[in-house]
């Protein structure tokens, strides 16, 4: 399974990229997908991503043991300000 990520903002800046393309070796869920991204990115994305929303499919993956549907895109979202 292959999941593409988009990052926004100081989620972008932290990874280094806008977009990849991971594999998340057996991750089935959203909690198993946060543990790869840090694999890979390290700690400065560790601390971004504990403020970030998720969005999969325009859903927003609020619970770690959500399931990831095969080949979705998966927006990582700072929070922004404003309304």
């Amino acid at each position: 399974m292959t999941v593409t990520v988009r990052y926004f903002a100081a989620a972008a800046e932290a990874a280094g990229v806008t977009t990849e393309t991971v594999d998340p070796g057996d991750a089935r869920t959203a909690g198993d997908l946060r543990a790869a991204l840090v694999r890979v990115h390290g700690p400065a994305l560790e601390r971004v991503l504990s403020r970030c929303a998720l969005l999969a499919a325009g859903s927003r993956l609020d619970d770690d043991a959500t399931p990831l549907a095969p080949d979705v895109t998966v927006d990582v979202l700072p929070p922004f300000a404003g309304g």
